[in-house]
């Protein structure tokens, strides 16, 4: 998912069309076997609204992730949340946790790492490890897959569980679709959502704007032992590459895009949500198979409800049937059962 994405505050994600993940925090855009790129077109001003009956409509939906093994919140308050990655118990800003904290201090004084954001230095400066120094990385998984989490600059740690619920709707519809299916995953950053696609059986095209968030993609597909898997790791601007697959007649069965709020592409091409992502919608439609499995938008960081998206996604998918759903990704707190929002979404599905 990556567009490079100039520093954020904190989430609802910043969202690449070029996804600009800060420094990786979701770093941003970039998947890479890198191809040769070609001039970007311009992009398209006005879209004419497409003819045809609406999809059928479900929302709210909420997506929500509880805690497991691989990853847990166990706690929030305060303006913070603890939470487990793997062996590390990991302390971050949080500021939608306005509630006070269920568990008591001792708890969150086991923590292995904080983020105290209180430099300006890159990579680990802004991290605080209370008990003994900690590497850059270290072993997660998810659903058997392994992958590294890693501490970025931006407080970020190279993977955002609440995307769960997507990876694992989207390996149901490789799976059961008894036939070659080809994922195009724009933005996307370390590539977990790649790993969990290719492993379920398709051919992934893996597209972010940052050479080092494809760098830590293709590390991971390795610790994965997913190598022998087809994914293509492209570093490029996502809507310049989208642009381009619709002049080659390119088409996917699945596309994934979660872009940034802002963002810049590797050749500092610049990306506005709300003045770009309607292009990119149009053109993932266009991009389409003529038997297409699913289409799921993600977006943090922005100042609108899921109406927004799901109107825009809803227009987008006129004359195609299936139906459209929209709501918000949660994290299921293990200490109190809260609910922590983290993103909005909108999603096609063809049935």
């Amino acid at each position: 998912m990556s567009q490079k994405r100039s520093r954020r505050p904190e989430r609802r994600r910043e969202a690449g069309g070029p996804k600009v993940r800060p420094e990786p925090a979701r770093p941003v855009p970039a998947r890479a076997a890198v191809e040769a790129r070609e001039e970007p077109a311009k992009r398209p001003a006005a879209i004419a609204r497409r003819e045809g009956a609406l999809p059928a409509e479900r929302l709210p939906v909420i997506l929500e992730v509880k805690p497991d093994a691989d990853y847990a919140l166990l706690d929030s308050g305060d303006g913070e949340k603890l939470e487990q990655y793997g062996d590390y118990r990991i302390i971050r800003p949080e500021n939608q946790a306005i509630w006070q904290r269920a568990l008591p201090d001792r708890e969150w004084q086991r923590a292995d790492a904080v983020f105290t954001g209180d430099t300006d230095e890159e990579g680990m400066g802004r991290w605080r490890f209370p008990a003994a120094p900690l590497g850059e990385t270290w072993p997660m998984r998810h659903e058997g897959i392994d992958y590294l989490g890693r501490f970025t600059s931006f407080r970020h740690v190279g993977v955002f569980p609440e995307q769960a619920s997507h990876w694992d709707h989207m390996a149901g519809l490789i799976k059961a679709a008894n036939r070659p299916v080809k994922v195009l995953n724009l933005f996307g950053y370390t590539g977990v959502a790649s790993l969990v696609a290719a492993r379920a059986g398709a051919e992934v095209t893996h597209v972010d704007a940052s050479k080092k968030a494809i760098g830590w993609a293709r590390e991971n597909q390795e610790v994965a032992r997913l190598t022998d898997k087809p994914i293509r790791w492209i570093c490029d601007d996502a809507m310049k590459f989208a642009e381009r697959e619709a002049r080659r007649g390119s088409n996917y069965d699945i596309i994934l895009f979660d872009p940034p709020a802002y963002g810049r592409g590797p050749k500092g091409e610049v990306w506005q949500l709300f003045s770009d992502l309607p292009a990119l919608v149009d053109l993932c439609r266009r991009i389409l198979t003529p038997k297409p499995l699913a289409v799921v938008l993600t977006a943090y960081s922005i100042r609108a409800s899921f109406f927004a998206i799901h109107a825009l996604m809803r227009d987008n998918f006129a004359g195609m049937g299936g139906t459209v759903e929209s709501g918000e990704l949660i994290i299921r707190e293990k200490s109190a059962g809260r609910a922590l929002s983290t993103s909005l979404f909108s999603r096609w599905i063809a049935a």
